[in-house]
């Protein structure tokens, strides 16, 4: 392409190729012709102690609901709410400290964590122990800057799977009766379990005045050793797989969770954490959907 005044050929710009000095060294990046640095220009409020706003749409991309287009879908179809108001206009900046609402769900501007712990002996599930024992916190140190909290309970003694989130409306679906969240748990007992016993609790029972059924139960591997068993339940109910075989006069040994809400062990070892994936996300964003 030709310059109009002077005739010339004029240089093409490649992204891909490097600006070269005429003494065949690449020249600095962010240096304009005058030698100067290029600088990043402040936004507006920021070291004046005023909170810095994020486009609606980011912020709700932000907290896991949807993608930043699909915002702008939600925004534009009246499905969002800032403090009170809805809010249909693309380009709307909120703070931090406003109330963003999808329906009556509240948004978080704080990214959602997932968080998978193998836990082993020794440890309590509390956020804070005043006898300054040791917690499953501490097994998560520093894992994310968000604040996360324990899904449910495990015992002090009791090993296997325990998730740790921020979402607040995941961890009160798997925790609630309503929606049934299936746990796999690896009993070793005092003595082996008899066959009667393995029938009457498969057959289901009474405890306390509570009705208590299992999904499953049976005797791990080829059944040689009676003590190892397996149980498959979607109850809640406190310390339910101790007190199932207590009623028996079987004393449990050993509890593991080996499967909870379709998240496993696999290649988790004990004492051991990871993220969820994405794929796990979405499953148990289904499962609350139920």
């Amino acid at each position: 392409m030709k310059n109009e005044k002077s005739g010339k050929p004029e240089k093409q710009y490649s992204p891909d190729k490097k600006r070269e000095n005429p003494d065949g060294k690449s020249s600095r990046p962010f240096v304009r012709s005058s030698g100067k640095k290029f600088q990043k220009s402040v936004r507006s409020g920021q070291g004046r102690g005023e909170p810095e706003k994020i486009r609606l749409n980011k912020f709700i991309s932000n907290s896991g609901v949807c993608s930043r287009r699909e915002a702008d879908t939600l925004i534009q179809a009246g499905a969002i709410s800032v403090n009170g108001k809805i809010v249909t206009e693309l380009g709307t900046k909120v703070n931090p400290s406003d109330r963003v609402m999808f329906g009556d769900q509240a948004i978080s501007r704080e990214k959602p964590r997932y968080i998978l712990l193998n836990k082993p002996k020794g440890f309590i599930t509390t956020v804070d122990d005043p006898e300054k024992r040791k917690t499953v916190m501490n097994l998560i140190a520093g894992a994310c800057r968000e604040r996360v909290y324990p899904v449910g309970r495990l015992d002090r003694n009791t090993t296997g799977l325990l998730l740790f989130t921020n979402d607040g409306n995941i961890a009160k679906k798997l925790t609630h009766p309503r929606y049934g969240i299936k746990k796999i748990y690896h009993v070793e007992l005092d003595k082996p379990l008899i066959k009667e016993d393995l029938i009457k609790i498969s057959d289901g029972l009474v405890l306390e005045g509570d009705a208590v059924k299992v999904d499953n139960i049976e005797y791990i591997g080829d059944g040689k050793d009676r003590k190892q068993i397996g149980v498959a339940l979607h109850s809640g109910q406190n310390r339910i797989v101790r007190r199932i075989f207590e009623h028996f006069e079987y004393k449990v040994v050993k509890l593991d969770r080996v499967y909870y809400a379709g998240l496993t062990k696999k290649n988790l070892p004990r004492g051991h954490w990871r993220f969820l994936e994405e794929s796990e996300i979405n499953m148990l964003m289904m499962i609350s959907t139920r």
